[in-house]
């Protein structure tokens, strides 16, 4: 079965550095992008961030140059380094797999059959 566990979070003062990890089993890792959401509360989840199954990357403005996403397909996780922290990154941090476009590039978008988990909770004050 399917199973995505999040870890990493925590709080942190502006500026600070953070990095997150997205375990996966129960699917063919190495097939599949993966994805960082987040949600804030009061607001709806948006992406983050994704990575192809060939490590190609996509951000979202909000994070560009702050975070880096990458992935380790041996050990069958995802990374979320978040640096320079801000107050308005304070949210739940999910990961889920996402669509694969057809120039081969991730989406910030997850697949049918994700479900969420329990999320990492991030909190950037000081």
């Amino acid at each position: 079965q399917l199973q995505l566990v999040e870890s990493g979070g925590g709080l942190v003062q502006p500026g600070g550095s953070l990095r997150l990890s997205c375990a996966a089993s129960g699917f063919t890792f190495p097939y599949y992008a993966i994805g960082w959401f987040r949600q804030a509360p009061g607001k709806e989840r948006e992406g983050v961030s994704c990575i192809s199954s060939s490590s190609s990357t996509t951000y979202a403005d909000s994070v560009k140059g702050r975070f880096t996403i990458s992935r380790d397909n041996a050990k069958t996780t995802v990374y979320l380094q978040m640096n320079s922290l801000k107050p308005e990154d304070t949210a739940v941090y999910y990961c889920a797999p996402v669509l694969t476009t057809v120039q081969s590039m991730c989406a910030m978008r997850a697949v049918d059959f994700a479900s969420w988990g329990q999320g990492t909770q991030v909190t950037v004050s000081s």
